[in-house]
């Protein structure tokens, strides 16, 4: 099998050298992990690409690029340049610093990869690493992707293979905040929503007194609906949540009559 890998969290990011050690145990003896990431950190761009200037890509070492650019450029870039002779079967992003669970999906560069991927036909998962106290400060936080990761994934892609639909199906797999040890088990889930908090702004001036705008995230230990991703997460377990780049609201849909 060869497997292309790319995340949000830049080339040097710990979570991406957990999701080769993934995706070569997925490849076995005989297939290959190629790697294309962003030279820098591109969280929160979400499905963001470089539509308007061209990127730098630079090759680090066998198999292993760099590109100045988002995580959908980054797939763009192995498809139909690094990879255009044999394009990958299979596309990884992450393993995020963090989880993108519940809106965070909305915002998230690591899914933005996995989604360009399911957009240009091919299978793809995104994996991200929940944080709290219980594994934070562990020599190695992702332990529970880690361990868990190939063989999760070893079984979303049956799934995957026959699936045929314009906007083809990828996934969103989610780590709890603890150790593998303490995983209680691994539990499919809709997207939750966390209820009264939102992403926003805080200001601060710099010491020559101009003015800049962080950006803050809300609360991420505060529970969705039970059963729904980031609920199921911080009660122990890892999330799978199907997901299409598809964005209408079918519901919705059928109701309306037409307008004109």
């Amino acid at each position: 099998m060869r497997i292309l890998i790319t995340n949000d969290d830049g080339i040097n990011a710990p979570g991406l050298a957990v999701l080769h050690r993934i995706a070569t145990t997925l490849a076995g003896p005989d297939g290959e992990v190629w790697t294309v990431a962003p030279a820098f950190e591109q969280s929160g761009v979400g499905h963001c690409i470089s539509y308007t200037h061209p990127m730098m890509i630079a090759k680090l070492g066998d198999r292993r690029y760099a590109t100045e650019g988002s995580p959908a450029d980054c797939v763009l870039a192995a498809l139909h340049d690094v990879m255009a002779d044999a394009p990958p079967d299979l596309v990884l992003s992450g393993v995020n610093r963090g989880n993108n669970s519940a809106e965070n999906a909305l915002y998230s560069g690591t899914l933005g990869g996995a989604m360009e991927a399911a957009l240009q036909g091919l299978p793809a998962v995104a994996l991200s690493q929940y944080l709290g106290p219980d594994n934070v400060q562990a020599e190695n936080p992702f332990e529970a992707a880690d361990v868990m990761g190939a063989d999760i994934i070893r079984r979303l892609l049956p799934a995957m293979a026959g699936d045929r639909a314009d906007y083809r199906l990828f996934f969103n797999v989610n780590f709890p905040p603890v150790l593998a040890a303490e995983v209680k088990g691994v539990r499919k889930a809709a997207q939750g929503f966390r209820r009264d908090t939102r992403f926003s702004v805080e200001p601060h001036l710099s010491p020559s007194g101009r003015r800049f705008l962080w950006i803050r995230g809300g609360e991420q230990h505060r529970p969705t609906e039970p059963g729904t991703d980031a609920a199921l997460n911080l009660d122990g377990y890892v999330s799978i949540t199907p997901m299409r780049a598809d964005l209408t609201d079918y519901a919705t849909l059928a109701g309306l009559d037409d307008l004109g």
